[in-house]
Parts: structure tokens; sequence; C-alpha cells
């Protein structure tokens, strides 16, 4: 088991739409809120209704072996119902916390206009859907380098979105 530290890093992998969170709201909000058909181009989300919820989860496996055989990971956290508030903490130990820079990936289209249609806040935003990272990895600090490497070798788009702070396995941003 690894210690975890203050200093260890929180990669985003991107996620490729809603995943399996957020589906009651996000179809209330488009269906019913806009109006929009399925087959309907929205010009906010750059495609169809229909394709926008349809998005097949991608599956994190094969980056996840490459990361846990070369030893760069303290845990992780698969991004589903709960969002980012609730999936994050379960993977902090005691007297850690999780701090998210906000500005360090683009929240995709989809979760903007889903957030603008129903005047949703950010904290429930937050809450319900993944906003554009499926899965989030607790990078040792002195391991980051290689961690880089290996995602970058594999082609994985990933964004440095935070780090482990001390606290009471909440998830904080900024």
């Amino acid at each position: 088991m690894r210690c975890w530290s203050p200093r260890d890093v929180l990669f985003g992998l991107p996620s490729t739409g809603l995943h399996t969170n957020g589906y009651s709201l996000a179809r209330k909000l488009l269906f019913e809120v806009a109006g929009y058909t399925a087959d309907q181009y929205v010009g906010a989300i750059k495609e169809k209704t229909g394709a926008a919820l349809m998005k097949t989860h991608r599956s994190y496996l094969g980056i996840i072996r490459k990361l846990h055989a070369a030893d760069c990971v303290s845990g992780m956290a698969h991004i589903t119902g709960g969002g980012i508030t609730e999936n994050l903490p379960r993977v902090l130990p005691k007297g850690m916390g999780a701090h998210i820079d906000l500005t360090s990936w683009q929240v995709p289209p989809l979760f903007t206009h889903l957030q603008e249609l129903g005047q949703v806040e950010q904290d429930e935003m937050f809450r319900t859907f993944n906003m554009g990272i499926g899965l989030i990895c607790v990078v040792p600090a002195d391991k980051v380098k290689k961690a880089k490497a290996i995602l970058n070798r594999a082609n994985e788009r990933f964004h440095v979105i935070g780090r482990v702070v001390r606290g009471d396995r909440k998830v904080s941003y900024a």
C-alpha cells in the first residue's frame, strides 16, 4: 500500500460524453425544457441531440493496466453517478482531500449547454455529471513524469486537474 501525500497529482482522463450519469436530467432538459428532437442538430453542442446522448462509454482498462504495471497510481476514481464530487472522495484515505482546478480542462459543450438550459448550479453539475472527466488517477509526485510519458506513448489525452491536499475526504473546486 502506497502512502499518500499532499503533493500527489490528479490526472483526469476525458470522458466521451455522459457515460453513465445524469441521463434523466439530460433528457428532461434537452427534450422537455428545450423541446429538441433526437434527430435535431443543436449548434450549442455541435451535434444531433440523440447522438450526444448515445455516445458509447469508453473503456479505460488498457491505460489503467499500463499505469498500474508501472506502479504510477495510488488510486483511481471512475466518475459515474455522483460526479467528481462524490466519486473522488471514495478513494481518498482518512486525512486527505482533493483540490480541483476548474481551469485545467475545457468542459465539453454538452455539459455547459445542459447547465444553461436548466440554470443548474455548478455544485449540482459536478455532483450529477462527469463534466468531461471520466476517470481520475491519483499519481504520486515522484511518478508524475513517468505517468505522463506512459500516457503520451499511449496517445492518451489527459489533464492535470488538481492535487491531493490535507483534508476530510472532500473535494474543493477553484
